[in-house]
C-alpha cells in the first residue's frame, strides 16, 4: 500500500568483544558467568587511585571489523570520557571514543557505515518484581564493547534486519564476538524518523522531496525480530502524529515486547550533553607506529569473509539456502569444506552430500549435538554419498546407514552389507522378484497391461516392501514391465 511517508533509519549496534579479560583491567570477560559480582576488581569498580590499562586484543578486534567492511583504519586514536550519571556506571563517566574512533566509513550489506569505535560496557541493573529494590552486577562492567553506527540510509525494516543479521555473521566469522543476542552480547538501537513526501504532478510520491523528520531512538532491542517490529511500530506511530498536525518529539524510547509497542523513556540527549573530553589516564594510540596494528597486517589476518564464502559455495552448485547454512554454522561449514577437498571437483557429489547434511545430519545433530561430526569422518561420509549415487544404497538405505554411522561409527559398505541394506541391482534377482509379484497379484498385472500406471507403481511398492528396501526401484520397474510384456 502506497504511503505519503518515507522512513529514514540509522542503526547503532553494540557488540561485546570476545577477549579473555576486560577492556581496562585483568578481570575475566565471561558472558556465561552466572554468579553476580564474581569477575570484578578495583579498576572496574572505579575505586579511587586505580588506572586503566588498555586491552590490545580488543583494539585488534575492532580494526579487523573495520578492515572487513572496507573502512578506513585509524593511524591515530584516543579515548574520551562520556559523562553521565547512572547507578550502573560507577565512575560517573564511560570511557568511550568520540573525535578519533578506530574506524571511519565502510559498507556492509549495502548499508554505509559511519564509524566503529571501542568503549567499555556498564554494569547490569536487576530490579525486583515489586519495583522497590534494585541490585547491581558488575561482571559486565568494563567488558570491551564495539559500537558500530550506520549512516541514516536505511528505508525499510527488511534492510535493517538484513544488515543486523549480516553484522552478527561477520562478527562470528572474525571471532570478534559470539554476538548472541539472547545473552546481551549484541544489542541493537534504531534511530527512526519519517517525512512526508511531496506529491508531484504525475500523481506519484517524489523521492527525497522533504527534509528529514525528527529522529526518535529506540534502545536495547534484543532480537532482529524486535528490531523489525519496533521500526514498523514507530513508522506508523510517527505518521499518525504528523497526520494530527502535531510534531514528533525527539526522545529515547524503549520497546515493550509483550505489548508490541514503544514507550517514552526520556528526552534524547545530544553529544554536547555528555561533555566529551579526552581521557587523561588512557595513553593516545599512535597505531602507525605499531606494526601489528598496521592496515596491511590487519587485512592479512582476515579469514574468508561471509560474502566471499557464500559465492564460493554457490559456484559449487549449492542453493542459496545451503550456502547460507554453511556460512552461518561454522561446524557444518568446516565439515563440508573437508568434503570439498576430497571430492576432486565433483559438484554433483557435493550437492548430494549437502542435501544430506542440511536435512538428515542436521536432524541427527539436534538429538546428539556436535558429536555427530566426531562419528562421521569426511572420508566415510563421502563414500556413503558415492554409494548412494551408484544406487548401491537406496535413499532409505543411505539414511539408515547414516544413522548407524553416527551412533557407532564405521564404514558405510560394511554397515550396509551387515545390515542387509545394500540395494539389489542384479538382473536375475530382480527378474525373479518380478515374477513372484505377478504371481501374487495377477489382477494388478492385468491392470498394468490395460494401461493403469498406478497399478505398476503398486507392484513396485510391494516389491520394495518384499525386499525390505533392497531392490533398486527403477530396475525393478523395468523388470516388472518386461515380465508383464512377456506374459
Amino acid at each position: 500500500m502506497e504511503t505519503a511517508y518515507e522512513p529514514t533509519i540509522g542503526l547503532e549496534v553494540h557488540a561485546e568483544l570476545a577477549t579473555t579479560t576486560k577492556l581496562f583491567c585483568s578481570s575475566r570477560n565471561d558472558p556465561d558467568e552466572r554468579e553476580a559480582n564474581r569477575n570484578i576488581c578495583p579498576v572496574c569498580l572505579a575505586h579511587p587511585g586505580t588506572l586503566p590499562v588498555l586491552n590490545g586484543a580488543a583494539v585488534r578486534h575492532v580494526l579487523r571489523v573495520g578492515a572487513a567492511i572496507g573502512g578506513t583504519l585509524a593511524t591515530f586514536s584516543e579515548f574520551d570520557r562520556k559523562n553521565y550519571f547512572y547507578p550502573d556506571l560507577p565512575k560517573g563517566y564511560q570511557i568511550s571514543q568520540y573525535a578519533h574512533p578506530l574506524v571511519l566509513g565502510g559498507m556492509l550489506a549495502g548499508v554505509l557505515v559511519t564509524r566503529v569505535h571501542l568503549e567499555e560496557d556498564t554494569a547490569r541493573s536487576q530490579h525486583s518484581e515489586s519495583g522497590d529494590a534494585s541490585a547491581l552486577d558488575f561482571n559486565r562492567a568494563g567488558v570491551p564493547l564495539m559500537e558500530l553506527v550506520t549512516e541514516p540510509v536505511i528505508h525499510s525494516p527488511d534492510v535493517a534486519a538484513r544488515f543486523a543479521r549480516e553484522l552478527q555473521l561477520l562478527l562470528r566469522s572474525l571471532g570478534a564476538s559470539g554476538a548472541n543476542m539472547e545473552k546481551g552480547e549484541m544489542r541493537l538501537e534504531a534511530n527512526i524518523s519519517v517525512r512526508r513526501k511531496l506529491k508531484v504532478e504525475s500523481g506519484e510520491w517524489g523521492e527525497n522531496d522533504a527534509p528529514l523528520g525528527t529522529k526518535v531512538e529506540v534502545k536495547n532491542l534484543n532480537s532482529v525480530r524486535a528490531l523489525r517490529r519496533a521500526i514498523d511500530y514507530e513508522i506508523e506511530r510517527q505518521a499518525v502524529v504528523l497526520e494530527r498536525g502535531e510534531k514528533v518529539r525527539q526522545e529515547t524510547r524503549g520497546w515493550d515486547e509483550a505489548g508490541s509497542k514503544t514507550f517514552s523513556q526520556r528526552l534524547k540527549e545530544d553529544s554536547h550533553d555528555y561533555r566529551y573530553f579526552p581521557d587523561p589516564d588512557v595513553p593516545k594510540l599512535r597505531l602507525d607506529e605499531l606494526p601489528e596494528f598496521s592496515p596491511e597486517s590487519i587485512r592479512a589476518s582476515l579469514p574468508e569473509l561471509p560474502e566471499a564464502c557464500r559465492a564460493r559455495y554457490r559456484a559449487l552448485g549449492l542453493s542459496e539456502e545451503d550456502a547460507a547454512y554453511y556460512v552461518g554454522d561454522r561446524k557444518a561449514g568446516e565439515f563440508f569444506d573437508a568434503l570439498g577437498t576430497l571430492a576432486g571437483g565433483d559438484s554433483a557429489l557435493l550437492v548430494r552430500a549437502s542435501n544430506y547434511i542440511v536435512s538428515d545430519v542436521a536432524g541427527i545433530r539436534e538429538e546428539v549435538g556436535d558429536s555427530v561430526f566426531d562419528r562421521l569422518t569426511p572420508e566415510s561420509f563421502l563414500e556413503l554419498m558415492r554409494m548412494a549415487g551408484r544406487n548401491e544404497l537406496s535413499s532409505r538405505g543411505a539414511k539408515e546407514v547414516l544413522k548407524i554411522m553416527t551412533r557407532e561409527g564405521g564404514e558405510p559398505r560394511r554397515i550396509g552389507e551387515s545390515a542387509g541394506l545394500m540395494q539389489e541391482s542384479g538382473t536375475d534377482a530382480l527378474a525373479a522378484l518380478a515374477r513372484s509379484l505377478l504371481a501374487e497379484h495377477p489382477d494388478t498385472a492385468r491392470d498394468v497391461k490395460s494401461g493403469k500406471a498406478a497399478a505398476l507403481q503398486f507392484l513396485v511398492g510391494q516389491g520394495m516392501k518384499k525386499s525390505r528396501g533392497a531392490a533398486n526401484p527403477e530396475l525393478l520397474r523395468a523388470a516388472l514391465e518386461q515380465a508383464i510384456a512377456v506374459k
